[in-house]
């Protein structure tokens, strides 16, 4: 690693002579009009422009080497063109008028492709269109993309399942890092704000070749707002009212861009009460989330380097049972309070048809997690309710004992290689690892005292044919697990991927992808021995487990005309030495025992639909989606926490108007099937339907776009139970009727 930092600085130090600059002019292929305000970004070089009156553009300070630059504007196709730099005179650009909505670069593939361009299969959603459809908070704005759902505990706790695998066998990534918040637990959720988030993506497979261990099922690729514009300031206010929790999102922002140096600053405050449904509040699904986001950026010819931070910090009450009915936002006893700090340093050396790549994460994770009995005091009532509410109102800033208090310290590194471009073949070759300690402090253990040391090395390729790309790549891996009570387990793996994409049938995109995948067993399986409070049960490692390996099939077709698109997505993933909980039958402590077992498993299924924008009426949506999935254990029993077959219906408009700018309306209609296919200590689930609709547009309000969205989600205020919910042992309904009204003022 000193040998890195060391090349790092002497690369640094390289004399920067060419001072390369680009500049062109954007017009309509059909009229040949010019285009203002269309975007132009270099994702590698994370800079970019917009044109202006005339359609012209002009930016510099572009390192020597191949770069991707890609255009977009609304009602206009998405181009990606390729600038082999030091460039000479002047790009004329025509776009193709499009109703298909614009395509978004890929970040959580190495190679930043258009999603129409990669090899692997990648689900891409803007943050702001999950803000648009009502979602309070991130997880449950994830659940709205295809192949997605929650694993939620009320509104403030919730994990991403794919494809119907969660826990750590999802990896989330943010900030360019990967995530360590003790994601063991399934109830503790993300520790993640949707303020100051661009968009995100979903790999729904293995993807252990790029991102190593927990990566098994898939990951959550979270990409952070990106900075101003060169030589532009910006700066916005918003704020989200929601009817159903009587709470609210508010933050603002600010960002600022010259031609090296560059800043974002985001803070936001978010309040919840009970959640409602038509019959009553659950109590203690109250919350209240504090979150703060500030980046800094620097560039050169040959040198690009981010520092970003993000702390959260969250007061997230755990629901145990109905109560008296409450409008307070303090959450009660049992609660988690949380504390994030996420510090990511991302740097890039542009060599000669070269880069190199290094990226630095440093995670901390505060967790504690309070009891009533912890805080001195009895149990009451609910006819003391209100005035223990009152009395904790003014004790939770108060020093209190902590029954779990655990510390997570995480070190990642991440470096690659990008190999200069070799006929056909683009290249990479990385080294991957993170250092990591797990520390207690409360008076109740779950994991624990550890360290645990990961590294990993890769080599991936993309080949570009004429008709086809394919991409192949190998790794391996390390992990050691390290226990101060004597325990030392090392794991081993080594896994590959291989891809094909082709586009021999006109109209049609066609991808195939085979992938192993793995995940080494974590702190909880293997040495647990106790009371699990927020799950209720008692829970006993198993130092004998092994690693997790998988095989999945893909396959992926799309379809795609100037007013129809449709596709379908299937795979198959066997699970060898499948790892899950099971109750033994006993109690302890009134705590019913659970031991980790393992046993093969299979998932197979996928996700299809299609999306019509019928002509003339170009500014009409109709959108249909269908998803499945069916997971078994060897023995050929149902495997636990797989989510109902969902139908998904949108009917969407999308105008523009001399006072509304960005104009749209929709109403979505989800149907939810009925889950039979359950485990053996698991309840069957009734079907639902859910109706919701929204709109919102752009005004302009003293000269600046204030930004006015509506949604009401659960239209007919509908009593239903969702099968993932933890709170559907207890017979706890989710969410009624609830709007959202939001507002984003720009300054």
């Amino acid at each position: 690693m000193k040998h890195i930092i060391l090349i790092l600085f002497c690369l640094l130090g390289l004399s920067l002579k060419a001072q390369n600059h680009i500049q062109g002019r954007l017009t309509d292929a059909l009229s040949k009009q010019p285009i203002e305000g269309a975007n132009l970004y270099f994702p590698e070089l994370e800079k970019g422009t917009m044109s202006q009156a005339q359609g012209e553009f002009y930016i510099k300070n572009i390192p020597n080497g191949t770069h991707k630059i890609i255009i977009s504007y609304l009602g206009y196709e998405t181009l990606s063109i390729t600038v082999d730099f030091p460039y000479n005179g002047t790009l004329t650009i025509d776009l193709e008028p499009s109703v298909i909505e614009m395509e978004g670069i890929i970040i959580s593939t190495p190679f930043h492709k258009l999603q129409s361009e990669n090899v692997m299969k990648v689900e891409r959603e803007n943050a702001n269109n999950l803000q648009k459809q009502g979602a309070v908070t991130l997880a449950q704005g994830l659940s709205n993309i295809s192949g997605v759902k929650n694993n939620a505990t009320g509104l403030s706790i919730g994990k991403p399942v794919i494809r119907g695998l969660s826990s750590n066998r999802v990896l989330v990534y943010t900030q360019g890092i990967r995530l360590e918040n003790q994601q063991f637990g399934s109830e503790h959720g993300l520790g993640l704000s949707s303020n100051g988030i661009e968009s995100i993506e979903v790999i729904k497979g293995p993807a252990s070749l790029l991102y190593g261990s927990d990566a098994l099922g898939g990951v959550i690729y979270i990409n952070p707002e990106r900075f101003a514009l060169n030589n532009t300031a910006q700066a916005d206010i918003s704020t989200t009212y929601f009817s159903n929790t009587l709470g609210y999102n508010s933050h603002l922002g600010a960002k600022q861009s010259g031609d090296r140096f560059k800043f974002l600053f985001r803070g936001g405050v978010a309040e919840h009460a009970d959640y409602k449904t038509k019959d009553y509040r659950v109590t203690n699904t109250r919350f209240r989330e504090t979150d703060l986001k500030a980046g800094i950026g620097y560039q050169m010819n040959r040198f690009k380097t981010e520092l970003r931070y993000n702390l959260n910090q969250s007061k997230l009450g755990i629901p145990e049972d109905i109560g008296e009915p409450s409008r307070l936002k303090t959450p009660l006893f049992p609660f988690q309070y949380i504390t994030n700090h996420v510090l990511s340093s991302r740097s890039t050396i542009f060599l000669n048809n070269s880069k190199l790549d290094v990226n630095f994460g440093l995670l901390y994770n505060d967790r504690k997690e309070f009891e009533d009995h912890h805080h001195g005091e009895e149990e009451h009532g609910d006819e003391h309710e209100e005035e223990h509410e009152e009395d904790h109102e003014e004790d939770l800033d108060d020093p209190i004992e902590a029954a779990l208090h655990m510390k997570l310290k995480t070190l990642n590194y991440d470096i690659k290689y990008h190999l200069p471009e070799l006929g056909k073949f683009e290249t990479i070759v990385g080294l991957q690892g993170m250092t990591q300690s797990n520390a207690n402090y409360g008076e109740e253990q779950l994991i624990p005292d550890a360290t645990t040391h990961d590294i990993g090395l890769l080599a991936t390729s993309h080949i570009h044919f004429k008709k086809a790309d394919v991409q192949l790549g190998a790794r391996i891996d390390n992990r050691q697990i390290k226990v101060p009570s004597g325990i030392h387990k090392t794991f081993n793996s080594f896994n590959g991927a291989l891809g094909l994409k082709t586009t021999v049938l006109n109209g049609w995109i066609t991808r195939v992808n085979l992938a192993t995948g793995f995940r080494a067993p974590n702190l909880a399986e293997l040495t647990s021995n106790g009371s699990h409070e927020g799950a209720n049960r008692y829970e006993i490692g198993n130092e004998t487990l092994k690693n997790e390996s998988n095989l999945q099939f893909d396959l992926s077709m799309e379809y795609q005309s100037d007013h129809f698109e449709c596709f379908v997505n299937g795979f198959y993933n066997t699970v060898s030495d499948y790892i899950y909980l099971a109750p033994n039958g006993n109690f302890i402590d009134g705590d019913p025992v659970f031991i980790y077992l393992q046993d093969d498993a299979k998932l197979y299924g996928g996700e299809m639909g299609f999306h019509l924008h019928p002509h003339p009426l170009d500014w009409l949506h109709f959108e249909s989606s269908f998803e499945t999935v069916t997971g078994k254990q060897g023995n050929n029993d149902d495997l636990p926490l797989i989510p109902a077959n969902t139908l998904t219906h949108i009917c969407r408009a999308e105008f523009d108007k001399d006072w509304l700018k960005n104009g749209y309306g929709f109403i979505k209609y989800q149907f939810t099937f009925s889950q039979n296919n359950i485990s053996s200590f698991e309840t069957p689930t009734g079907a639902y339907q859910l109706l919701s609709l929204g709109a919102g547009g752009i005004i302009t309000m003293f000269n600046k776009p204030l930004d006015i969205r509506i949604a009401v989600t659960n239209l007919t205020n509908r009593r239903y139970i969702d099968h993932l919910s933890r709170l559907k042992p207890d017979g706890i309904l989710n969410m009624g009727r609830n709007v959202s009204l939001g507002m984003t003022y720009s300054l």
